[in-house]
């Protein structure tokens, strides 16, 4: 059964890269190459045994004047040749034989082998040599990838221990069932989602949300699978089965992300099944037809061009990179918080012009804050001591902001004969004086006198009169998150239009986006009525990616081009609509999520600009006879390298 368990826990957390599977292992890439062994000399005895006698030979050649004769040379060379190429020959027929003789393989083995035909031995040999070191840096750097991938995937443990009867056990987390209580250690993962048992505990949660810095949840909190218990043994009852948690949702996300391929990746994979044939025909005719216009037509002469343009051709750079690129790309926004659910969605984004966001819980925190004391008559110390001893009694998120201000000086004082008037306020009696706490309905009913101006202020505003006298009132607003300006000003930076959505009223979301600096606002819609405004957006042509947190922008999250959910460790829905996960609430994440699809898609484009630049020059020297086979593999290797390198910084950027 344990065994069971084990194979059934391996299977969940294990990494599937449907595109790389495809791009790499289906087209014969990473045919040889352990995973683990990748880098190791043993695992490449023979190429690099190959090497050494190719080294030799040309050392002895050109440093000491020393050949071998014809049949020496065809020999040391053949046992070179296959040592290094016995793979992609063994792979060239067996797709030869299901009828595939049209790709990379097949091409090195038609080139290397005309090569030898020709009495090109140390060529052929060259070109096979090198063209397997590449492969071998190929691999190097997708197992490179995987292993980026892993470190973010591979953070669930493997036992968890249970309190049952009241004494600790160890046992696999797929035992463990809803409603029982876990035991977290310092320094330990989480394991299962739930709701924190002890008063409190801080936790790191870098794995999930790209945050390294700590996160105190207290009593009834959310704990969710992935953090790591920081500092004391916490208790956590368990809301979710394993295969439910949030983090299973996000792995399978990752794990299915690379089978989206962006149109770049479909281009360059219809790209390849067409250029490959041509270049066939291609070769074949500077072989053939010189024949019936060249008066001194000698067929090795022309058939070694033939084979220096086959060379030269090899599509590997573009096949490996473009893939290498996006799945670096999905890796660069993963550590940094951002899950995208393609490599489709990261081109995407590069399109966007504009920005839609909701602006509760996106631009701001969804948390009532006082934001301004404004007292006459009395202090403002005393406006809120007074305020906050009626308001305590009040269960409305606006006093609860009122008595959270009020901290310390709320102090012994209490109120008395409290009386709640619906849709206006309280009244009650503190320190044997008559307070009225509430809106301007509340005062308007006692007839209590006020400055006009106060109506036209737009944030929630609590009055306070005392003893039928008004004596001052404090603003209440949704905080906005700290860096929203700061997000707001680099989409600017990059040319993007913001616009912002709420069911807010008009007037609130005015003073909002005058603080934030967004281009348009809408207040008082209804969650069709932000569906109708980013429709009317895309009817202009616009490209629109939209922002938002909760279930109602679900649909909204469906229309626009991306959809981004925030802060999708709290919502499932958002996970299961959105294009796009940014795991915290960081508005500044939208712009790291478009940087990191520009990032990727100009590498991508430099790869593929400088593949096909050398590749035309090559193959245009080649076919002038200027170029021979030791300049055409070095070309053809060196762009693969380069490209596959420049694919692999993504990975080491930064999207601050």
């Amino acid at each position: 059964m344990e065994v069971k368990k084990k194979l059934e826990l391996e299977e969940q957390t294990k990494i599937v890269q449907p595109d790389l599977q495809e791009n790499l292992q289906g087209d014969g890439h990473n045919n040889s190459i352990d995973e683990k062994n990748e880098n190791s000399i043993v695992a490449h005895w023979d190429l690099l045994l190959a090497l050494l006698i190719l080294v030799i030979e040309l050392v002895a050649e050109f440093g000491f004047g020393y050949k071998l004769n014809n049949l020496t040379g065809f020999i040391v060379n053949a046992v070179a040749y296959v040592l290094a190429g016995r793979g992609v020959l063994n792979l060239a027929y067996r797709k030869a034989i299901r009828g595939d003789f049209f790709n990379e393989f097949v091409l090195m083995s038609v080139a290397t082998l005309g090569a030898f035909y020709i009495g090109e031995y140390s060529e052929g040999v060259a070109v096979m040599v090198f063209y397997q070191i590449g492969e071998w840096f190929q691999d190097a750097a997708v197992n490179r990838a995987k292993r980026n991938i892993k470190a973010l995937l591979d953070i669930r443990p493997d036992i968890v221990t249970v309190i049952r009867d009241g004494v600790p056990q160890t046992v696999n987390p797929l035992d463990v069932k809803l409603g029982e209580t876990i035991q977290i250690k310092p320094g330990e993962k989480v394991a299962l989602d739930g709701v924190l048992k002890s008063d409190s505990a801080s936790f790191n949660t870098a794995a999930l949300t790209g945050e390294s810095k700590p996160d105190t949840k207290y009593k009834a909190d959310l704990v969710f699978a992935g953090m790591v218990n920081l500092n004391t043994v916490s208790e956590v009852q368990v809301s979710s089965l394993f295969k439910d948690s949030k983090l299973s949702k996000i792995l399978e996300m990752v794990q299915d992300a690379t089978a989206r391929k962006s149109k770049t990746q479909l281009f360059i994979s219809r790209f390849a099944k067409i250029y490959t044939p041509i270049v066939f025909f291609l070769a074949l005719a500077l072989v053939l037809l010189p024949f019936f216009f060249v008066s001194d037509y000698i067929f090795n002469d022309w058939l070694y061009r033939g084979l220096v343009f086959l060379v030269i051709s090899c599509p590997c750079a573009l096949v490996v990179s473009i893939p290498l690129g996006y799945f670096g790309g999905i890796g660069l926004a993963s550590r940094n918080g951002i899950l995208f659910k393609g490599g489709n969605f990261l081109d995407v984004m590069t399109q966007v012009n504009t920005v839609v966001m909701d602006k509760t819980g996106t631009l701001t925190k969804g948390v009532f804050k006082v934001q301004q004391v404004v007292a006459k008559e009395i202090g403002e110390e005393e406006l809120v001591r007074i305020t906050a001893a009626l308001e305590i009694n009040s269960t409305h998120p606006v006093g609860k902001a009122v008595v959270d201000y009020a901290g310390n000086l709320l102090g012994n004082i209490t109120a008395t004969d409290v009386e709640e008037i619906p849709g206006h306020g309280l009244k009650g009696i503190v320190e044997e004086k008559k307070v009225l706490v509430g809106n301007l309905k509340l005062l308007k009913k006692f007839k209590i006198v006020y400055p006009e101006e106060i109506e036209r202020i737009a944030y929630t505003i609590i009055v306070v009169a005392v003893n039928d006298v008004y004596v001052g009132y404090i603003t209440i607003a949704d905080e906005i998150k700290e860096d929203a300006a700061e997000a707001i000003k680099q989409m600017h930076r990059l040319n993007i239009k913001t616009v912002m959505l709420s069911g807010d009223k008009q007037a609130v979301v005015d003073e909002v986006a005058k603080e934030l600096g967004i281009d348009a606002a809408y207040g008082d819609l209804l969650p069709e009525d932000k569906v109708n405004k980013v429709q009317g957006l895309k009817d202009q042509g616009l490209r629109i990616a939209f922002a938002g947190d909760g279930v109602n922008d679900a649909p909204v999250i469906a229309l626009a081009d991306v959809g981004i959910a925030m802060g999708g460790l709290g919502s499932d829905a958002t996970i299961e609509t959105a294009d796009v996960v940014i795991q915290n609430d960081q508005p500044s994440r939208i712009v790291s999520a478009i940087k990191a699809g520009k990032i990727t898609r100009h590498i991508v484009w430099q790869n593929i600009t400088m593949a096909m630049v050398v590749k035309v020059i090559v193959l245009g020297l080649g076919a002038g006879g200027v170029a021979n086979l030791w300049e055409a593999v070095i070309a053809d290797v060196g762009v693969a390298l380069l490209a596959i390198l420049n694919a692999v910084r993504i990975q080491r950027m930064n999207l601050k």
